[in-house]
Order: C-alpha cells, then sequence, then structure tokens
C-alpha cells in the first residue's frame, strides 16, 4: 500500500476519493486560518492579568509560539505513523488504551468543543456590546443572551444547509486578519510617534509564582489552540512528508510574529491597567486611535469571532459524528440528514453542551479551565509518541524528530498541568471530575458488552426515533 493513504467515502455513485492537491502554500494558509480566532482579541488581558507586567507578557507569547511549534512537529509524526482517523483518539489508544482514548472523546464531548465555542460566542457579544457601554461594563446578561442567540442562529444555519454555513466562512474569513493588520500598523505608528512609555521598565511587577506563570500560558496557548488540527490535512497534501514539516515552520513562526506585533501595538496605545479594564481590548484601542472610525473594530472583531465559532461548530459536529460511527458515542449522533448531508443530531447536541457553558460568562475562567483539560490530553499523546519509540521501535515513521521534541513538550506539559492545582485549584478540579465521569460511562456504554436485551431495545429504539424526527440515515467511512 502507498504511503500517500487516500480515505474513501461511501456515496451513492460509489466511492469518492479525498484528492491530494494541497501543496506548501495551502497547508500554511489552512493552519493560519485555524489558529487566528478570537483568541489574539480577548487573551491579551488574561496573559497580563497572570504575568504581571508587559516585558513578561511579551515573553510568554513569544514562548507560547515555540511551545505549540515543537508540539506541531511531535503530531507530524504521530500523524504519519500513525494513520487511522481520530487524530489524538487513535494517538492514545495505539500508544496507551482504549480507556484513556474514550476519555479523550468524552472530554471533547463535554468540556473543550463546548467550552471553546462558549468562549468565542461570549467574546462576540462582549465586542458588539462594548460600543453601547462604553464607560462601564456590558450587562452579564446582555452578554450571555446575545452569546446564547449567536450560538443557535449558527447552529440553524449549519443544520439547514452545508452551503449556507460555508459561504458564511468565506464571508468573515478575511476581516480576522484585515482587523489585525489594522491593530499592527497602527501600533507601529504610535511607536514612530514617540509613544513608547509603556516599554520602560517592562519587567518591573513580573509575577514569580510557577501557578500565574502556568495560567498566563493557559491564555496565551489558548490564541494558538488550532495548531493540532494540521494532522487532519495529511491526506490531503501533496509529499506530506516533506510539505507538512515546512507548512508548520512557516505558519507557526508566523502567527508568533503576528501576535507578538498585535501585542507591541496594544501596549503602545493602552497602559497594562488600561488594558486590564477592558473587556474589549481591540474596541478600546481602535477608541483611542481611530476616532470617529473607531466603530470599525467591534465590527471586524465581531465579524471574526462569528467565523470562528462558524467553523467551530461545523467542525465539531463532525468530531461528536465519527465518534459516534467508531461506537464510543451514542449511536444517534451517528446520522447524517439525507437532503443537506449534515449531521443533524451531533450539531443539535454541541449546540445544547454549549449552551449550558454560557452559565459561567467569565471567559478567563472559562479559558483556564478548557485549557487545562486540553493540555493534559495534547501532553498524553505526546507521551505516547514517547512509548511507542521504545514500544514499537521498528515503526515505519516517515517523519521523524529529534527526541529533544518531545521530551521537552513532555516537560511543558507536566508543568503546566501541575503548578496550576494551587493557583486555580477549582477550575482544575472541574476538569478532573469532568474527565472522571467519563470512567462509569465507558464501563457501561463499551466494556459492559452483555447488555439485557430490553436495553438494547430500549437504546435502538432512541436511535431509530431520532432518525425519524431528524429525517436521517447512518453514514460510513471506508478507509483502505
Amino acid at each position: 500500500m502507498s504511503k500517500e493513504k487516500e480515505i474513501a467515502i461511501e456515496s451513492h455513485d460509489g466511492p469518492v476519493r479525498l484528492k491530494k492537491q494541497l501543496g506548501v502554500f495551502n497547508g500554511v494558509a489552512m493552519i493560519v486560518g485555524i489558529i487566528v480566532g478570537s483568541g489574539i482579541f480577548v487573551s491579551p488581558k488574561g496573559v497580563l492579568l497572570e504575568a504581571g507586567s508587559v516585558g513578561s507578557c511579551l515573553l510568554i507569547w513569544a514562548i507560547t509560539g515555540v511551545v505549540c511549534g515543537i508540539g506541531a512537529m511531535c503530531y507530524a509524526e504521530l500523524g504519519t505513523c500513525i494513520t487511522k482517523s481520530g487524530a489524538d483518539y487513535s494517538y492514545i489508544k495505539e500508544s496507551i488504551g482504549d480507556l484513556p482514548a474514550f476519555l479523550y472523546l468524552w472530554v471533547c464531548l463535554a468540556v473543550i468543543v463546548p467550552t471553546g465555542n462558549a468562549i468565542t460566542a461570549l467574546t462576540f457579544a462582549n465586542y458588539i456590546l462594548q460600543p453601547g457601554f462604553p464607560n462601564c461594563g456590558s450587562p452579564d446578561a446582555a452578554v450571555t443572551l446575545l452569546a446564547a442567540l449567536c450560538l443557535c442562529l449558527l447552529t440553524f444555519i449549519n443544520c439547514t444547509n452545508v452551503a449556507w454555513a460555508t459561504r458564511v466562512q468565506d464571508i468573515f474569513t478575511f476581516t480576522k486578519i484585515l482587523a489585525l493588520v489594522i491593530i499592527i500598523i497602527t501600533g507601529i505608528v504610535k511607536i514612530g510617534m514617540g509613544s513608547t512609555e509603556n516599554f520602560q521598565n517592562v519587567f518591573e511587577g513580573s509575577t514569580t509564582q510557577p501557578g500565574r506563570i502556568a495560567l498566563a500560558f493557559y491564555s496565551g496557548l489558548f490564541s494558538y489552540s488550532g495548531w493540532n488540527y494540521l494532522n487532519f490535512v495529511t491526506e490531503e497534501m501533496k509529499e506530506p512528508y516533506k510539505n507538512l514539516p515546512r507548512a508548520i515552520w512557516i505558519s507557526l513562526p508566523l502567527v508568533t510574529v503576528i501576535y507578538i506585533l498585535a501585542n507591541v501595538a496594544y501596549f503602545a496605545v493602552m497602559t497594562p491597567a488600561e488594558m486590564l479594564a477592558s473587556d474589549a481590548v481591540a474596541v478600546t484601542f481602535a477608541d483611542r486611535t481611530l476616532g470617529v472610525m473607531s466603530w470599525i473594530m467591534p465590527v471586524f472583531v465581531a465579524c471574526s469571532t462569528f467565523g470562528s465559532l462558524n467553523g467551530a461548530i461545523f467542525t465539531s459536529s463532525r468530531l461528536f459524528f465519527v465518534g459516534a460511527r467508531h461506537g464510543h458515542l451514542p449511536g444517534f449522533l451517528a446520522t447524517i440528514t439525507m437532503k443537506h448531508m449534515t449531521p443533524l443530531p451531533a450539531l443539535l447536541f454541541g449546540c445544547v453542551t454549549s449552551l449550558i457553558m454560557l452559565s459561567s460568562n467569565d471567559i478567563y475562567a472559562l479559558i483556564n479551565y478548557a485549557s487545562f483539560v486540553e493540555t493534559l490530553f495534547i501532553g498524553m499523546s505526546v507521551t505516547g509518541l514517547l512509548i511507542l519509540r521504545v514500544t514499537q521501535p521498528h515503526l515505519e515513521r516517515p517523519i521523524k524528530v529529534n527526541l529533544f521534541f518531545p521530551v521537552f513538550y513532555f516537560v511543558i506539559c507536566v508543568f503546566l498541568i501541575i503548578t496550576p492545582l494551587t493557583s486555580s485549584p477549582m477550575e482544575c478540579l472541574m476538569g478532573l471530575v469532568m474527565i472522571a465521569t467519563g470512567i462509569p460511562i465507558y464501563m457501561l456504554g463499551v466494556m459492559w458488552e452483555r447488555k439485557p436485551r430490553g436495553f438494547r431495545i430500549a437504546f435502538n429504539k432512541f436511535s431509530q426515533l431520532s432518525q425519524k424526527l431528524f429525517y436521517s440515515v447512518h453514514e460510513e467511512l471506508k478507509e483502505d
């Protein structure tokens, strides 16, 4: 079998194979497009809050970019030696075992995806409402209701027609880059005019507490989230074993430079105290610099977050869909509407769990909560790479990174997992509890093979009811 494996999807007209049509430029564009979202507009405040100084803040933005680049190289090796569908799920299952893999799928379903969607929706709501409340924070109830409305609207669009969802994505994608370009150019002009007060004694007030440093890293890493999605494009890349590492080494440094320049621009206009007092940093930045045109920034950022949320809803529903198809989630999620080819039950399920997460409108607590859980399982995937180096030394590895990279990333993950337990124990405890709730579900749903006949009949009837309700059928993926 050729190394450059193709995926066959069964359709009414026979199997359709994904074409290998993505080059280096396409890979870079895809990775940058996935990473750059709402994070850079909300996380600067979170990083500064925990880092304590301008210098430490900028340093953390640079280090988190390097860390994500190293992690991406580790995933390049994993993705080309374990070519099964499921990314982290398959890596953890292959190297560590079935239960940890199921727990990863479970926390994606219950924590990571709905929390990420809630954060993006809340960011959208904050930026839309900020111009209406220039001298005070937006009312919590208004922010939550608008975020819920945004989630429901985008879920409706994705449920109704895939073409509508992709059209929304196309329309709003360019706004995120345009907003950052405006911020960076304005900041450079301000520095050229002598606005450098905030860059004097830049490390004054820096925190030395490991727990707070870890929480600052969480906010930074949230802005880079999506770097591990690169494995989902491996199958469609031309010469992936050559072009994938190139795409990584171009895209991650590019995003890192953009993020650092954006933060330098923020500090060229706002003092650290002003940034911490703002719930919408980019809006405050625009108010100080763009004059009568300041209204364009909240519009651009809102469009950016709206598009990012649409993409997250679109892709996360497919994650639930695949998990159900592999037998590790309720089967009714693995159904697809016949007319528009959308996983309708999975979309609605994701919407409900995301709305539940809106019960907390503290964005930075949600970031810490989701980042702790995500870091734990990304660290587990990289640990799996080290385990496979020992247990399967002769496994074919088209891309093999230097051992320093996975060991370094493993050490960083251990630091980021352990230290927040002292400074932010509640968010970490909630994450651990959510992971633990997956254990009895695994025992009942997966390990318990001889289920009572009545239970199986009731479950099958529920699946059939959902298929009739949503006018949907099962779809299956076949891999060669």
